[in-house]
């Protein structure tokens, strides 16, 4: 699964780039720091050193950036997990693993991962293809943890689908203080186990 520029999207410079990378990373300090209403676009312009005008031809509001955000801290998670990756034996406890690592990350930043997830919430058309890549990069971290020896079957990728949207949910719970860690543990480790029920036979 990989996250390129759509084909209409001409690849950013080298120049750009740096650019984007800072705005992402001011974008996450000040998310850090005091969650979704402490973003604000003219703040994120003066800290990442970019006109105003520059950071709204990057990202049109600040769900848009928000969700890219959230798509550069999976990026680095996913990174991370491929230079360690799970040590369980079982394919659904290798997901259940990696994904309450990814948890705990979240659990770290807890105003950032508020904001990232209320973005996400608040996401509408216009923010579909970003939406669709923090999608497609929970399924490859997903995909990478159980370790398959061939492409997934769609039964397969029904369950991880079902899997990321149980992952997504556990974590408004938990932000909103209507669950607990254990509790977000065991329900994980539950919705994995459909790995098993859906391996070939």
């Amino acid at each position: 699964m990989t996250t390129e520029s759509k084909p209409s999207s001409p690849p950013l410079t080298e120049r750009q780039e740096a650019r984007r990378r800072r705005i992402l990373h001011a974008s996450a300090q000040l998310a850090s720091r005091g969650g979704f209403d402490a973003v604000q676009m003219r703040e994120v312009a003066e800290k990442s050193n970019v006109a105003l005008g520059t950071l709204y031809r990057y990202f049109p509001s600040k769900v848009h950036l928000l969700v890219a955000t959230m798509q550069d801290q999976l990026q680095h998670m996913h990174e991370t997990l491929r230079k360690r990756p799970p040590t369980e034996k079982e394919p659904s406890a290798r997901v259940a693993q990696t994904l309450m690592r990814a948890f705990r990350a979240m659990q770290r930043e807890p105003h950032l991962a508020d904001a990232m997830v209320r973005a996400l919430t608040f996401a509408d058309r216009s923010v579909s293809p970003e939406v669709d890549t923090v999608s497609r990069l929970t399924t490859a971290i997903i995909l990478d943890a159980m370790t398959l020896e061939g492409p997934p079957t769609p039964e397969q990728l029904s369950a991880v689908r079902v899997i990321e949207h149980t992952w997504h949910s556990a974590l408004i719970t938990w932000l909103s203080g209507r669950a607990s860690i254990a509790q977000v543990k065991i329900d994980i480790e539950t919705v994995c186990r459909l790995i098993d029920v859906t391996a070939p036979r």
